[in-house]
């Protein structure tokens, strides 16, 4: 007698279900559950206003950390018997570069995660940040407050950070500065000691660091240890306070970070997110960062993309998008080519928490 099938792929005209694509492995892995949580916040939330088109709305977990390759063929075979009718969720831009030609010509495919910028592709919708937002007035903001004018780059080696790279080379020269160094690395790199002697003997006097995840703690820890935090400030776009809470206090000396969400923001958008998550996952959940909670507004743009067209179609979804806007913790975001446009932070790690200090 064979198996039954898993409950997701028995196909139920009563429910829209959305492929949660997720890291569960991986650098990454450390902020999947948080993804999962603030995504399933957002479900809870939608059914109880009547879902979507009237039907409930389901998450179908897909694990973003595998090999893009096995990730697409995973969400396109989803796609193809009608388990899903959208995507969304947060993973690393080689998994969306492998996963949006295959899908999202097919079904809306709402991407969280900040990224390199100039996704064109039909049917991809994007609600984090890029680095022309994000990156250039943080290291403008930077240069003129900390005096910064040497920077060296460290990232994974993929798309993201390369094409971080080349623009931040661009946005230091604005600023009368320069990039003196780039160093990328594997992902689930563990020894950093040839790019920290990079970085010494650079005399760079800021380190942009383009590491994901685990990554990141990792580097950190070790960059504390070299001592270079007592010369060199280090400026992150991917780092949130689950990444400070496994780097530990003595390792995010004259760490930034910049986000479009910091779970210290004081605003009430922010308060009611966190008492809502609160009460429905308890004081023993994972932290809240800008990376888990960017899965909550991929589930609400979606339901937002869904309602507003009133089908499920890609492409009347498509030219109904520019009139789009939705509630969140990050504030009222609406869509222009695609892209939400939200208000951009920068902070400092004190210890492992993060103090927001300026709106860019």
């Amino acid at each position: 007698m064979s198996a039954p099938a898993a409950p997701w792929l028995t196909v139920d005209s009563a429910v829209v279900s959305i492929a949660l694509v997720y890291p569960m492995r991986g650098p990454a892995g450390m902020f999947g559950p948080t993804c999962e949580l603030c995504a399933q916040l957002a479900v809870e939330e939608i059914n109880r206003c009547g879902g979507v088109l009237g039907r409930e709305v389901r998450l179908v977990p897909v694990d973003g950390g595998a090999p893009p390759a096995q990730v697409a063929a995973e969400v396109e075979a989803l796609v193809s018997v009608g388990a899903v009718q959208g995507v969304t969720g947060w993973h690393i831009s080689s998994v969306r570069q492998a996963l949006a030609p295959r899908v999202a010509h097919r079904v809306p495919y709402v991407y969280t995660a900040l990224y390199e910028g100039g996704e064109r592709t039909e049917g991809v919708f994007l609600t984090s940040e890029t680095p022309d937002a994000q990156l250039l007035p943080a290291m403008r903001l930077l240069a003129g407050e900390q005096g910064v004018r040497r920077w060296f780059v460290v990232g994974n080696d993929y798309v993201w950070p390369r094409r971080t790279a080349r623009a931040a080379q661009r946005y230091a020269l604005r600023g009368g500065g320069q990039v003196v160094g780039l160093g990328f690395l594997p992902l689930e790199t563990h020894d950093f000691d040839e790019v920290l002697r990079r970085i010494e003997h650079s005399d760079a006097d800021a380190v942009l660091m383009l590491l994901v995840g685990a990554d990141a703690v990792r580097f950190n820890r070790a960059f504390a240890r070299s001592g270079l935090d007592q010369r060199c400030l280090r400026l992150s776009t991917l780092m949130d306070e689950n990444m400070l809470l496994a780097s530990g206090a003595g390792a995010t000396r004259r760490l930034y970070s910049t986000a479009g969400f910091f779970a210290g923001l004081v605003t009430q958008e922010n308060l009611d997110f966190h008492g809502e998550f609160a009460r429905r996952f308890g004081v023993e959940a994972p932290p809240l960062g800008s990376l888990g909670e960017s899965c909550y507004e991929g589930v609400m743009l979606l339901a937002a993309l869904i309602g507003q067209a009133r089908t499920l179609d890609v492409r009347a979804i498509e030219t109904a998008a520019d009139d789009v806007a939705y509630h969140g913790p990050r504030g009222r975001l609406r869509l222009r080519q695609r892209h939400v446009r939200q208000r951009i932070y920068l902070a400092e790690a004190d210890g492992l928490d993060f103090t927001v200090l300026a709106q860019l």
